[in-house]
Order: C-alpha cells, then sequence, then structure tokens
C-alpha cells in the first residue's frame, strides 16, 4: 500500500539525517570543543567582571573558587568533561533538534547572535532565488521540449541542439560574471549584487518592486544554464514515449496531435521529468555557495562562506545541517511523489 511506502521512505530519510549529522559533529569534533572552551572563558570573564564592580573588596581566592566553579558546572552542561564518543552524541542530539547555540563572530540583521535567528533569516533567501529559477526552468524547459519533439529532426530541433551543447559546458561563476558585466556595467539595467537597495524602499510595493530587480539577474543566469538541457532531455523522453503502443492506439482512434502529446505522452513521461526538475532544484541549492558569492545574495551559501571566513564553527555545523535537512526533504518528497505518479512502481507490494 502507497501509506507503507511513504512510512517506509520517511524512516530512511530520517535515517540518512541523523548518520550525515553525526559525521558532522564527529568531523567539528575538536574545533567545536575549542570554539566552546573559549565562549565559556569569555562568558566566566565578563561574569567576574560585573562581580567584581558589585563587590570591590572581594579577595582574589574568592574570585578564583567562583571561577573555577562556574567553568566546572559550565563544562559539565556542555559535555565537555565528558568522553570524546559523549561529546558527539550530544552534539549530534543539539543539532537535530536545531539548537546549535550561539555564533562566535556573526549577527543577524536585527542584531542577534543565537545560530538558529541567524541561519532561518536566511533560508527564506535561497528558497526565493533558486524556488523562482526552477519554476521558469521547468516551464521553459518542458515547453521547448515539446515543441522540439514535434518537430524533431527540423531546423528549429537541431540548432537549440548546438545551442544546449554550448551552455551545457559553461561554467556557472563565468556566465554569472558576464552577465553582471553586460547587464549591471556596460548595458546598466540590473544591480550587479544584494537583495535589496540601500536604503530599501519603505512602500511594500516599491520593497517588492525592488526586490524583483535585484532578484532578475541572478534567476536569469539560472535560467540560462538550466533550461536548455531540460528542454533537451524532455524531448528524448518525450520521443522515447512516442513509440509506445498505447500511443499508436491513440493514433488509431483518431485522436488529434496535440491531443495525444500533452494528454498521453506528456502524463506518461511526466514521473522522469518531476526527477529531474527536482533533482535539478536540489542540485542547484547545494551549489549555492559559488553562485550565491558572485551575486552577494544573502542565503545560506554566501552565509557558509562568511562562516568560513571567519572561522564560525557553530554557524558552520548549522548551515551544514540545514542544507542536509533540505537535500533530504527534497529527495523524500521525490520519492513519495515518483511512487504517487508512476503506476509502474510497486509502492509496498511484492515484485
Amino acid at each position: 500500500m502507497y501509506w507503507k511506502y511513504v512510512v517506509r521512505r520517511l524512516l530512511y530519510a530520517a535515517l540518512i539525517m541523523v548518520v550525515c549529522v553525526f559525521v558532522f559533529s564527529l568531523l567539528f569534533n575538536t574545533v567545536a570543543d575549542k570554539v566552546l572552551r573559549a565562549q565559556i572563558d569569555e562568558q566566566v570573564k565578563g561574569e567576574l567582571t560585573q562581580l567584581a564592580k558589585a563587590n570591590p573588596n572581594m579577595h582574589q581566592e574568592q574570585r578564583m573558587a567562583i571561577r573555577e566553579e562556574r567553568t566546572a558546572r559550565l563544562y559539565e552542561r556542555f559535555h565537555l568533561n565528558e568522553s570524546m564518543v559523549s561529546r558527539v552524541m550530544f552534539r549530534t542530539w543539539s543539532s537535530l533538534k536545531f539548537d546549535f547555540g550561539e555564533s562566535m563572530q556573526m549577527k543577524s540583521m536585527a542584531g542577534s547572535t543565537k545560530v538558529n535567528t541567524i541561519l532561518f533569516e536566511r533560508v527564506p533567501r535561497t528558497l526565493l532565488l533558486f524556488g523562482v529559477a526552477a519554476v521558469f526552468d521547468i516551464v521553459l524547459g518542458v515547453w521547448l521540449g515539446l515543441v522540439k519533439a514535434r518537430r524533431a529532426g527540423k531546423t528549429m530541433d537541431r540548432s537549440t541542439d548546438i545551442v544546449t551543447m554550448i551552455v551545457f559546458g559553461l561554467p556557472g561563476w563565468w556566465l554569472g560574471m558576464m552577465l553582471i558585466m553586460l547587464f549591471a556595467f556596460a548595458i546598466p539595467i540590473f544591480p550587479s549584487s544584494a537583495m535589496h537597495s540601500s536604503p530599501p524602499p519603505a512602500q511594500a510595493l516599491g520593497y517588492f518592486l525592488d526586490l524583483m530587480w535585484h532578484l532578475a539577474l541572478p534567476v536569469i543566469t539560472l535560467i540560462l544554464l538550466g533550461f536548455w538541457g531540460r528542454a533537451y532531455v524532455t524531448r528524448n523522453l518525450v520521443l522515447s514515449t512516442l513509440q509506445e503502443d498505447f500511443i499508436m492506439s491513440a493514433r488509431a482512434r483518431g485522436l488529434s496531435e496535440r491531443r495525444i502529446l500533452f494528454g498521453h505522452t506528456l502524463r506518461a513521461a511526466a514521473p522522469p521529468i518531476v526527477t529531474m526538475s527536482l533533482l535539478a532544484l536540489v542540485v542547484s541549492i547545494g551549489g549555492a555557495l559559488v553562485f550565491e558569492g558572485i551575486f552577494s545574495w544573502p542565503g545560506l551559501g554566501n552565509l557558509y562562506w562568511q562562516a568560513v571566513q571567519q572561522n564560525d564553527v557553530p554557524v558552520l555545523m548549522g548551515d551544514l545541517t540545514v542544507t542536509t535537512a533540505l537535500f533530504i526533504a527534497a529527495l523524500a518528497f521525490l520519492d513519495l511523489v515518483y511512487g504517487f505518479l508512476d503506476p509502474r512502481v510497486k509502492v509496498g507490494g511484492k515484485a
């Protein structure tokens, strides 16, 4: 049954998430220990400074005793006085609860040092950029692929194949820089970077239009990089489906080619097209590090690069965990959609 298939896939996704976070915690264990000890030392020093101002007659021995007691208590709280295995398990559980603690260097737009606030301020921006690009990419790619399939072997089909091969070989960072030079400097139509003007418009409509203006150039770059290849794959999938027996039967019943193409062929080819589209979205989010850096887009990729430069381990750990969660959630959703769309998949049953 389908619900058994759903439960099994969700359990697999949860297991993969636990394993990935455990590996991250293990890799970051030594550095995280040093960072946490430094944060505890700074916190205890600050508390002693405030205590010394409130009690100027306190003896040095009393301050040292308070410092040792407070440090020991914080070490026990964060499991620093336990074995490495215990510390790794503690960090794994904290990360799975999305409890990443405080940032060392970075702050959110509102000035908060909580890693959760910093991260979830960036997540919608990354999803906005790559989500909007994916929608246009999929629509244009599927439409062009259908047109190419209807005119297979003709001039339009061959010419777009040449363009596909050229674009497919272009590095994304290079195309992004070329479009910035062309449309931001040579022909100043779009801004070269950032998400809003400085300062952003105060009115809601102006704020939205300013966001769309800044979003346009990176979205155009992503569309140009993706939809040609998607059209080529869609064209081949549709041509393969057109050779099936049920298509021949539909033609024999006198159905129009347009109805056959959109009503029968596209529906049968939908599962691999959906698979290709969702995988492209997942891969693009994973490659956001370079792309967001080029356009100075304040998303998860740009945040990761900034955290690496500032050696901010809590933010790095949080960014990796959230990115991995998005990746695994997208793959799980892909499995569920594929199982729902493709009747040939024996979900929850025996072969």
